[in-house]
């Protein structure tokens, strides 16, 4: 977010940049966004706090004084935004950092104390929800705790004295060093997305640096580990594994993983990254082709001070090819016969636009290469009874390909509505009446197949086409753009939500996502998950149905396959530890405080179970973005994909019924 070189407070003031960046932005809000929010003294109130979530999410720098002093620009900020006047803005965050500087040095004193671990007491790492605290004293008590906490979690992962000191002098003054490395630009993006974010979530500001940062994220040829990474308290949290990247194919990392550590190399030292902002979290992890890196990772499950684990990854390219759809047979036992399936698992949907507007053509392209695909496993060969279409952590991608995807098992008509800003509402529809697989279908989702993921389920399941199973989808039913500010790119740019996607049967995936016919176990808390957990999502609407016409063919009777999936996964004890897996990540989720008695601390680590490590691999199995459908060479028994086999058998279902 910053460069290495201390930021003097003097440069802390807004620009003529930033007042013409914020009145770009709020044309471009005003004008375009899909919902017209009135920027009004009740949004500026939003921003206020938003603005203090930002800079101290925990609470744990400023104090309850701080905020009375500065209270006045609860009312105000609206007008900041509508006049370009942006000094209140800058003068709260220097009253963070100096708060920051103070926290910084006393946290530094306190390693010079011995701890004692014999003492019931109890430290409260997640203060999202507490108040603020009202003395130096109350602050000075807080980060007793913090830093007695940070020994101890320390200790349990076998650091030595000196080991975990320097540790820890590393992580203060580099908490310090980072705030004070941040720069006018960086002031001004916090604060502008305070405000993009309590109008809606997926509406935000890229300054000039991060824009660069947004244009290399986009790129298929980003060399890393392939994981998208997001801040959760003082942690850089896996938010999603891409497929086909060294991350995926090492098949020992997953969603909701904390990263606490990088190291360079197979021997290099490990740095200690909580604290760190993600930017900088990104830049260790990233790297060239073919190099070696090293992350200390917290499993999802893990209690807070757990001992991390070493994962060791080669760094490389995402390709294309890697992300392309891929076959395989799964088979179920039938009563008169073993039935065989046909499986496509769908990491994205993707298309070489390049490729197509050249007319090249072997331009490629989900639908061609499902189509392809069909063909294999519909041959005489492979002999399959049914397919299942794979969209497990598929969060989307190009709306053509969802939309001529579709069209592969209907005969034609509308296969998603939009409806832009102004209200009018329009349809992609599939104009080919040609059918390329007529057989028994099913689509297996789960809580992060999104966006066109969500378009193509949600048709097949409006025609009547095929049956969906597993879990509620991640709710996103809406449609953005990312607009320059400026040619030069010296103001930045907005990715400004523009419009909404509907259902052909009228209505939208915005928010519930699309609830499959068969709801698998494992959707648990399904209603604070995806689009549904975020602040300020766009509520669920609807319009007006499409004129479409119904698979023709008798639909089965869907009413029994629930019943049938239960009794199946009850007797399954893979699917009980899955569901303990989990457990005990909300469990850990949920987890406010923790305890800093040493013996209780390690007590609870062992508490954890030999089981741990099998319910991880079933979880990373069911919800990984793997080569799940690819050969295991490796030597090793492989981990069933649980999931996998559980929608055979529900389509098995459908057959028989």
């Amino acid at each position: 977010m910053a460069d290495s070189q201390e930021v003097t407070l003097a440069s802390l003031e807004p620009t003529i940049e930033h007042r013409q960046a914020t009145a770009g932005i709020m044309q471009l809000m005003q004008r375009y966004h899909y919902s017209r929010v009135q920027v009004d003294d009740e949004l500026s109130e939003q921003i206020f706090d938003r603005y203090l979530d930002s800079i101290d999410p925990q609470k744990s720098f400023l104090l309850a004084s701080d905020i009375e002093e500065f209270s006045q620009l609860r009312n105000e900020f609206d007008d900041a935004l509508l006049n370009a006047q942006l000094s209140p803005v800058f003068d709260l965050f220097k009253r963070f950092r100096s708060r920051v500087g103070e926290r910084a040095a006393f946290a530094r004193g306190l390693l010079k104390n011995d701890f004692d671990f014999t003492i019931d007491e109890s430290y409260t790492f997640d203060r999202e929800d507490a108040p603020w605290p009202e003395s130096s004293a109350a602050l000075d008590e807080l980060w007793r705790k913090r830093v007695k906490n940070d020994v101890l979690s320390l200790r349990l992962a076998d650091r030595t004295d000196e080991e975990l000191m320097k540790t820890l002098e590393e992580r203060y003054e580099r908490m310090e060093r980072r705030v004070i490395q941040l720069r006018a630009n960086d002031v001004f993006q916090i604060f502008v997305n305070a405000y993009t974010l309590s109008v809606e979530p997926h509406t935000s500001y890229f300054s000039p640096r991060s824009s660069e940062n947004f244009e290399i994220n986009m790129s298929l040829s980003l060399e890393g580990i392939g994981a998208a990474l997001q801040t959760v308290n003082e942690y850089t949290v896996i938010q999603r594994i891409i497929t086909g990247g060294p991350a995926a194919l090492s098949e020992k990392l997953s969603a909701e993983d904390r990263i606490v550590g990088v190291g360079q190399g197979k021997k290099g030292e490990i740095v200690d990254v909580v604290s760190w902002p993600i930017n900088d979290v990104v830049d260790l992890i990233r790297g060239p082709k073919g190099s070696t890196v090293r992350l200390k990772v917290l499993p999802a499950s893990a209690a807070e001070g757990s001992p991390p684990q070493v994962i060791t990854l080669v760094r490389d390219k995402i390709k294309l090819e890697e992300q392309a759809a891929k076959s395989s047979v799964v088979e179920v036992a039938a009563a008169d016969k073993t039935r065989r399936f046909g499986v496509i698992d769908l990491p994205t949907f993707y298309l070489d636009g390049a490729g197509r507007a050249k007319g090249l053509p072997d331009y490629r392209s989900t639908t061609r290469d499902v189509r392809r695909l069909l063909g294999e496993l519909t041959s005489a060969e492979k002999e399959i009874d049914g397919v299942i279409i794979d969209l497990r952590g598929n969060g989307g991608g190009s709306l053509l390909e969802a939309t001529q995807l579709t069209g592969l098992f209907i005969k034609s008509g509308p296969v998603v509505q939009i409806r832009d800003a102004s209200g009018k509402v329009s349809a992609e529809t599939d104009n080919d009446p040609a059918v390329v697989y007529s057989g028994p279908l099913a689509v297996l989702v789960d809580r992060r197949s999104a966006s066109a993921s969500e378009i193509f389920a949600a048709a097949i399941q409006d025609y009547g086409r095929g049956v969906i199973v597993g879990e509620p989808t991640f709710g996103k039913g809406t449609v953005q753009t990312v607009a320059p500010l400026d040619r030069e790119g010296k103001l930045g740019q907005l990715k400004v939500t523009m419009a909404q996607f509907f259902r052909v049967n009228g209505e939208g995936t915005q928010f519930r996502g699309v609830v499959p016919d068969v709801l698998f176990p494992t959707a648990l808390d399904s209603d604070a998950q995806g689009e549904r957990g975020l602040d300020n999502a766009l509520p669920w609407a609807k319009v007006a149905a499409a004129s479409f016409n119904a698979w023709p063919e008798p639909t089965a009777d869907y009413s029994n396959l629930q019943s049938r999936h239960e009794s199946r996964y009850r007797a399954n004890e893979a699917f009980d530890l899955l569901i303990d897996e989990l457990q005990a990540q909300r469990v850990a989720r949920e987890e406010r405080s923790v305890s800093l008695l040493e013996s209780v601390r390690r007590q609870e680590i062992l508490d954890q179970g030999p089981e741990r490590e099998k319910r991880q691999e079933l979880f990373r199995r069911a919800f990984g973005a793997s080569s799940r459908s690819g050969d295991d060479d490796s030597g090793e028994a492989e981990v069933p994909d649980i999931i996998l086999q559980e929608a055979a058998n529900v389509l098995n279902d459908v057959i028989d019924l």
